[in-house]
């Protein structure tokens, strides 16, 4: 499950906007780098949508099925917040869908298929 913590308007190149929405997966127990330490932290990941700004105030706080989950992407650079270092990343946080888990757990990668 994650729940809808926020939404925010994005406006485009061409001035036209629209809102996502911001969801927050699960409580998940990690070890700091740095100290070896366990923290608790919940991941976030924003999902566009077709709705009006109302609609999505109105759905802040609301749980749905599915989760946040780490995805590789291309390297890019990254501002830190709060301290100005700029990062490379190379992934970033997805909302999947709990069927779309499903089926890709089940359906075989074109390479394997002869």
């Amino acid at each position: 499950m994650v729940t809808i913590t926020d939404y925010k308007t994005i406006e485009k190149e061409n001035g036209e906007s629209f809102n996502i929405l911001i969801v927050q997966g699960g409580l998940q127990a990690e070890k700091s780098k740095s100290t070896g330490k366990t923290y608790f932290t919940a991941k976030t990941a924003s999902v566009s949508s077709t709705f009006d700004e109302a609609m999505c105030k109105s759905l802040v706080g609301q749980q749905i099925e599915g989760s946040v989950k780490k995805v590789t992407v291309e390297p890019y650079e990254y501002t830190v917040a709060g301290t100005d270092e700029v990062i490379t990343l190379s992934h970033r946080y997805e909302y999947v869908d709990e069927n779309d888990t499903i089926i890709n757990e089940q359906v075989a990668s074109p390479e394997v298929v002869y």
